[in-house]
């Protein structure tokens, strides 16, 4: 399994969202398209944002932590026809729990509860180098960008 880390939420030409995971190394990437609320509550996490009442990513934390269930690690497993899917592994009373899950709600949990993020290799496979997927240009800006640590700049260097 190839550890990922969430850098950021952008948006393709089309303004739908796009989670863009990458590697350790920062060398190679994996946009996955999502919906618009679930941009929104991946977004919030991000930022480390909380509201006054609970979403439901919120919500599914404080049922975990309630029932006293752990999530050790989310997987990014298959590609099928354009559709990503994704496992939530999970403890709980000394039981091992796969979850089957949408990456994009996976994600949202995983950032609330501080979790790790993996890639199968299958899924691995369909990264992206990034000198491949941005212009010269749009390079230096990433590589700028990973080294201020400012975000927030990168929803316009992919437009």
């Amino acid at each position: 399994m190839i550890p990922v880390k969430v850098k950021e939420i952008a948006y393709d030409i089309m303004m739908n969202p796009v989670v863009l995971l990458i590697d350790e190394e920062e060398l190679k990437a994996l946009p996955i398209w999502v919906g618009h609320f679930e941009a929104h509550a991946i977004a919030l996490a991000l930022q480390g944002i909380r509201l006054d009442r609970p979403m439901t990513h919120d919500l599914l934390k404080s049922i975990c932590d309630r029932l006293e269930a752990k999530l050790s690690m989310v997987v990014i497993v298959d590609v099928r026809d354009g559709t990503y899917f994704a496992e939530l592994h999970m403890w709980h009373q000394g039981n091992k729990l796969v979850i089957d899950s949408r990456p994009s709600d996976a994600i949202a949990l995983a950032l609330r509860t501080e979790t790790p993020i993996y890639l199968s290799e299958k899924v691995a496979q369909g990264t992206l180098a990034i000198k491949d997927l941005l212009s010269e240009e749009q390079q230096q800006e990433l590589k700028e960008l990973l080294e201020s640590r400012r975000p927030n700049d990168f929803k316009k260097s992919l437009h």
